[in-house]
């Protein structure tokens, strides 16, 4: 999706943070949350790790006068957990043995310069999900990647994608050889479509940006 690009500072801040996005994927996600941000709706993203993205979300927020909202419950998904290719250890606990990448996220807005402008929602999607009311302008999807957490985050966050406003979701990947995390989120991202609510606006690697067209997403969409 044609768009602005972040500031050279902003990207160096992306490109510093601890996480997994590729540049062309984030640039990707800044222009899709510069044109939501038009709508004057608070963005959000479900899966914040140590906040990567979260910069560009929230760099995009400020320039459009809206919050960004991050949603995670910080213990780290199925794939960052030991034994796994993903596992940082630095990530983990020493006084509990768990994740908890909280505390790297505050030092990754902190030093970008972006805490005010970000609200941390810490806890479970589906349960922050459930209380949640308001229309939102852009929602990236980008959390656990088993079939039951992809879902519950389209099902808990999607119908609040206000119409005009975008769904994005993450690690896209229709051959099931190419990515080990699976084919959730690509099943999601079918279902989007499938919906009748969304229709598909860009792509760049495995980041795939979606509209929102209709008021409604029929229920077994």
């Amino acid at each position: 999706m044609p768009g602005p690009a972040p500031k050279p500072e902003i990207l160096a801040a992306f490109e510093a943070a601890k996480g997994f996005m590729p540049v062309d994927e984030g640039l990707a996600l800044y222009a899709a949350a510069a044109e939501a941000g038009r709508l004057g709706l608070p963005l959000l993203e479900v899966g914040t790790y140590c906040g990567r993205s979260t910069i560009l979300l929230a760099d995009a927020a400020r320039e459009a006068g809206v919050t960004a909202l991050t949603v995670d419950h910080h213990r780290g998904s199925e794939e960052q957990q030991p034994g796994w290719d993903y596992h940082d250890p630095e990530t983990v606990d020493p006084e509990i043995g768990l994740m908890d990448t909280l505390p790297a996220f505050r030092r990754t807005l902190h030093k970008a310069g972006l805490e005010e402008h970000v609200v941390a929602l810490v806890g479970r999607s589906p349960q922050i999900a459930a209380i949640w009311n308001s229309p939102l302008g852009l929602v990236f999807v980008d959390g656990g990647h088993t079939d039951e957490h992809a879902n519950a985050d389209y099902e808990g966050w999607a119908p609040h994608v206000a119409a005009g406003g975008l769904l994005v979701i993450h690690d896209v990947f229709p051959d099931p050889e190419d990515e080990f995390t699976g084919q959730a989120p690509y099943r999601v991202y079918l279902r989007a479509l499938e919906s009748g609510a969304f229709t598909e606006v860009s792509v760049a690697g495995s980041l795939r940006v979606l509209q929102r067209t209709e008021a409604g997403i029929r229920a077994h969409g």
